[in-house]
Formats: structure tokens, sequence, C-alpha cells
């Protein structure tokens, strides 16, 4: 949505499914969605209040033959319990609702045919085969491309060239090939061969032990992998930059204007104003007027005001997603601690294991990486840990608490929360130091040994 003129022709509207709000005369789903219908908004009209599973059940049954009929293309149904009461008390996870969840429908499949297999580079450097396909209407948009995933995919599927395949959108969002038609085969061309080099800068592609992926090493140079690498800097769960897409991306990198994420926070205004830019694959050209330009030097201003996690995800480093920033951040406090930090000391953060950590040192071994960041400190960063939690009461003061297996109200984050909150401690592993062990079902049974071993109190949910 980078073109408002598009965006206007095409008149975007929504359907609102939810309400946030104390209202007191509001007590549950169905009454949310009517007050919002009465103020005049757009609701779902298909909703319906069901009094026990069997309803939910032949309501979901209803919709797999007619959702077709609806003006809106949809993949599933949202089964939600209707009282706010009980929706407070379940609570959500750290990515959903407990109170809700998704019933898919079995994708719809079409059959068309490979025109030819061309290869995309990520921002990592990890190399995807892209079939080329007779453009086919699946799931209400014309498909042109599926993703065949690695070079074992290929293998197993043994597609080839002209051949007849069936496609699918893998959760109705990714197409993809899911099988050959090889009765229909009419030239034996051969099993298609993976490339050696990288599409983008020829560089011999490198694959990593008991992993099906080949990968670019050309990591500094690569031009997807540098392109890539600022995309997901500026993406909503990092530094949230908004009004930079990824051709405006590739248009500010051809003019030289940026070579690493450091760069965006040296833009000016009279560096963007009039850059031109391919907006699709037809190369139609377009170029920055003085609005977009105050935008994206507002929001990238903006952007410095982000925490230490979004920053330290923001970078890219391998293996390292939102969560472990999260986690990783709270634990070492400063980007100087994480610098100096050796493996052990990785290791010892929660979630972390050999892999990451071993990512981790390879990525600020690199002195290229290093001043990236000095680079960011210098626009105003923000590379320290502020923890935003407030001290509720000492009553777990000088406790240490070990948090092992699933629990049923709780995520463990919020079990961790509320024990700091209160003055206690968090360990990743059982020790003479250990308090207590809050176990939750599926916990492992060495650890429970462990904790008799050790004397150390087991404590479950209810008990907590």
């Amino acid at each position: 949505m980078q073109d408002s003129s598009i965006v206007a022709e095409r008149r975007i509207n929504c359907y609102l499914y939810s309400l946030v709000s104390d209202k007191e005369n509001i007590t549950n789903q169905e009454e949310s969605l009517n007050y919002l219908k009465n103020l005049g908004l757009n609701v779902p009209k298909t909703f319906k209040k069901c009094k026990n599973i069997t309803e939910v059940k032949e309501y979901i049954d209803y919709w797999e033959n007619k959702r077709d009929d609806l003006d809106v293309e949809t993949d599933g149904i949202v089964i939600k319990v209707n009282k706010l009461e009980y929706q407070k008390v379940l609570g959500n996870t750290a990515k959903s609702p407990r109170w809700a969840i998704a019933f898919k429908y079995k994708s719809e499949s079409k059959k068309t045919k490979v025109l030819d297999i061309r290869f995309q580079v990520g921002r990592t450097g990890a190399i995807t085969p892209v079939a080329l396909l007779d453009p086919v209407e699946l799931g209400g948009s014309i498909v042109k491309r599926a993703s065949l995933h690695n070079s074992n995919e290929i293998e197993r599927l043994d597609v080839r060239i002209n051949d007849s395949v069936h496609i699918e959108k893998g959760g109705e969002i990714i197409p993809k090939v899911t099988k050959v038609e090889i009765s229909e085969r009419v030239l034996d061309t051969g099993k298609f061969k993976f490339i050696n080099s990288c599409p983008a800068c020829d560089t011999e592609l490198k694959t990593i032990e008991d992993q099906a992926v080949h990968y670019c090493p050309n990591y500094k140079k690569c031009p997807p992998q540098v392109s890539g690498r600022i995309e997901h800097f500026i993406s909503k769960n990092a530094m949230n930059i908004e009004f930079l897409g990824p051709e405006t991306v590739k248009g500010l990198i051809n003019e030289g204007l940026i070579r690493d994420v450091s760069d965006l926070y040296n833009l000016k205004y009279d560096d963007i104003i009039d850059l031109k830019f391919n907006i699709d694959e037809e190369d139609k050209i377009r170029s920055l007027k003085n609005k977009s330009c105050e935008n994206i030097l507002r929001s990238i201003e903006k952007s410095k005001e982000n925490e230490f996690s979004n920053v330290l995800f923001g970078l890219g480093i391998r293996y390292v997603g939102k969560t472990t920033a999260k986690k990783l951040a709270k634990s070492m406090k400063s980007i100087d601690a994480i610098i100096s930090a050796d493996y052990d000391k990785f290791i010892e953060v929660d979630e972390i294991g050999d892999k990451i950590a071993q990512s981790l040192i390879k990525y600020f071994n690199d002195s290229e990486n290093l001043l990236i960041i000095e680079k960011l400190k210098s626009s105003g960063l923000i590379f320290s840990y502020e923890d935003t939690n407030q001290i509720k009461s000492t009553n777990l003061k000088n406790k240490i608490f070990v948090i092992s297996g699933k629990f049923e109200n709780y995520s463990r984050e919020e079990l961790q929360k509320v024990i700091e909150e209160n003055s206690g401690k968090v360990s990743k592993s059982l020790s003479s130091k250990t308090s207590f062990l809050l176990a939750g079902e599926n916990m492992g049974p060495k650890k429970k040994i462990k904790a008799k071993d050790l004397k150390i109190s087991v404590i479950n949910e209810k008990n907590f």
C-alpha cells in the first residue's frame, strides 16, 4: 500500500470482530458486536452464539460448503468464549488469546503447469526455489508462483519444467506445489538440477550438515541479502519504520544512499525527494514526493524510541527471534555486555542453546557488525534494557524458582513476571540454591528426581 492513489481507488474497508472496552453494560462477545453494529460500523453478519460443542461443529460444517457465497475470502472459523469475564480468566499467551481458537478448512487445490523454476535469495542467504506457473485463480487471487521450499522438496516431488502440478495455499496464504502429475509428463527432460552458485551474486553455494537449505555465504555484498536485512530491520516487529516498502529500500540502495541499517538515520529530505523506484514486476516507476518524504523521515526518527529488544531483533542475527531478543536484552541488560559475553554466558539465558549461542558469537565477532552498532548508538538508538516491571511486594525476596513444563492457566513468561514482580528470581537450572521447582505438565522426570535429591520443594500451578 505504498501508493495512496491506488489505495483510494480500491476504497478499502474493514470488518470489526472485537471491542476493547470497559463498558459495564457489555458483558459478552455477542453484545460487543451488536453494540458496534448499532454504531453503524461493519461487523460480520455470520456470527452465531452456540449452546454446546455440537452446535459449534454444525456451524463449522455449514460454512465449509457455504463460504464461497460470502462477499469476502475466508479460510476458517474462529470459535470464541462468549463471556468477557471468562475471557479475562483464560487470558492470553505471548502470541494469541486462550479464549479463541481458529478452525482452518482444507486448502483449495488447483491444477496448472510449471513454466520455469527460478531461485530467490533471502536475507540470511537461504536459497528458495520458486515455480513460475501458468496463471491460475486460487482462493480469490491469480497465482503465478509457488514455493518449492528446498532441494529435498524438489527431489521428493520430482518436479520438472513443463510438468502439470497441483498447487494450494498453505494456510490459504503462500501457494505451494503439492503434487506432480507424472503420468502427464510429455518429455523426459531428466531430473531438475539444483543450482551451485547464487543467482544474485554468483558466489558458490554452501550447505549446512543435516539441513536441506542451500546458502549464499556472500553475506556482506549479495544484493538481496543486503536489502533483506534492511527490510527486516524496518519491519513492524523490529523498528516499525512505516512508509518504507521493499521497493523504496531497493531504490535507496541503488542510489547509494544506504548500504546498511545505520545509513537510514543519516537520510535527509534532499536525499530522497524525487527518489525513483520500481513498484512492480512490469517496472512501473514511481518517485517519492513531499508528503512521503516527510512521513518516512518522521517514522525513522520515531523509531529511536524503540526498546533495546526491538533493536536487537532488528539486527537480524540468525536464529534470534523476537522472544529470544527479549530474553537476551533482559538477561544481559546492555549491548556491551552481549558483545563481551562468551559461550557459557549465552547458554545461561533461558531458551538459548548451542545453535543460538554460536550464532551470537559469530555475529559479534564480526568487526563490520560492531561498526554498524556503533553508528546506531551514535544515532541515538536504545542499547540498554530498562525494566518496566514494577515491584509489587517483597514476598518472594531471596527465593529462587525454576519453572518447568506446561501450565493450564499461565504461560511460563507470565509466571516469571509474577515471581519477579514480587522480588523473586527465576533460574534456568536446578541447584542447591533453588528454593522451589514450579512443575507443570510434561515436565521431564529427571528434574523431579534431581529436585528430590537436592531437597527442593516441588509445587504446582495451584499451590503457586
